[in-house]
């Protein structure tokens, strides 16, 4: 068993500092072999650079299916930008095209998705950090706003769903995020912990559905928010009981669960301290955004590697990743965008 464990990666996705590796990079990714990693503005200079620089993390675990995360939401959270890539809309655009057409936009929300991942797709991207399924409330802070998909949870729901589709036939892997939810937080978590005073019974109703509805979805990132009406002492990304009991078993989450960034200071500890909470209270994998090499060390020294478990539901999902890559050939991206450009237009 311990043998087995030694040749598992580590459960973390890390970040790195620029547009290549450096050899301390190199040398320590090598080591510390983490599961994969996320590209940032930082990363993204143009396509054969982003491809080059793929290639080379990979190379570094020695395993071509790691995976490689973004944020490519569109709006004001895009690391791929023009003029080397396509200005895609927030998702906020499509919730106000459904108050007059939610047919029309489902459609357009995605092809959208598509297109983004057919930028994804051709540079090795493999997994996409969308949708929002959070449902901003009054009062809320502007860190969600236009980034939620619906400004209900139905609406959430269906056009997180399309969104999810046109990933998928992309042959790039959906992250539904924060689960279980960071529509009513009042500060943003990359700056201090939202403390959400709701009941448990307004939570399952309106928080939590959207994600309820698309629990069978292969990923998803977990909200650094304390429920007090569940924890009152943790954040959902430490907290046992919110990951195990109303994540896993309540919304019926069963795909691979990854922290947001535990450099976000909604988190307390030292950044190793901080990995180990969220794998003992039940994430699948950490992750590690900023590239600092001294907190990634910290990091790797107490994150573990991944279990069977997380295993399985990493291969079930790479699987069906690499079925719908299978159908992209014959894709057409001028049509597309003919199509998506005829749906905003009649908006």
């Amino acid at each position: 068993m311990a043998e087995d464990l030694a040749t598992r990666p580590r459960a973390v996705i890390f970040g790195c500092g620029g547009p290549a590796l450096t050899e301390p990079e190199r040398a320590f990714f090598a080591e510390a072999d983490p599961l994969g990693f996320i590209l940032f503005a930082r990363n993204c200079e143009n396509p054969d650079q982003v491809r080059a620089l793929v290639a080379e993390l990979l190379d570094t675990v020695g395993r071509d299916d790691a995976p490689v995360l973004i944020d490519q939401e569109g709006g004001r959270v895009q690391r791929l930008k023009p003029p080397h890539w396509r200005d895609a809309p927030a998702a906020g655009v499509f919730a106000e095209l459904a108050e007059d057409d939610p047919i029309r936009a489902e459609e357009a929300a995605r092809l959208n998705a598509r297109l983004i991942a057919a930028d994804l797709a051709a540079l090795g991207i493999t997994v996409d950090c969308a949708p929002v399924l959070d449902v901003p409330q009054p009062g809320a802070d502007d860190i969600i706003g236009d980034r939620a998909v619906g400004r209900t949870p139905d609406l959430a729901a269906r056009l997180g769903r399309a969104v999810c589709e046109g990933l998928m036939a992309g042959g790039v892997l959906p992250v539904i995020k924060h689960i279980p939810g960071h529509g009513r937080a009042v500060v943003d978590s990359h700056k201090s912990v939202p403390i959400v005073d709701a009941s448990r019974d307004q939570l399952d109703a309106f928080d939590f559905a959207p994600f309820r509805a698309l629990c069978g979805m292969p990923w998803s990132m977990t909200a650094h928010v304390v429920y007090t009406a569940i924890d009152p002492d943790r954040p959902a990304t430490t907290s046992p009981c919110i990951l195990g009991e109303v994540i896993r078993v309540d919304i019926g989450f069963r795909g691979v669960l990854v922290s947001d960034d535990l450099s976000m200071q909604a988190l307390t500890g030292g950044l190793g301290e901080r990995a180990a909470a969220a794998r003992a209270a039940g994430c699948d994998v950490a992750l590690h955004c900023n590239g600092d090499m001294a907190e990634m060390a910290d990091i790797a020294d107490n994150v573990g590697s991944l279990t069977k478990a997380t295993e399985e539901r990493l291969g079930a999902a790479e699987l069906q990743r690499r079925r719908s890559d299978d159908k992209c050939s014959d894709w057409d991206r001028d049509a597309a965008l003919l199509r998506l450009a005829a749906l905003m237009g009649a908006a």
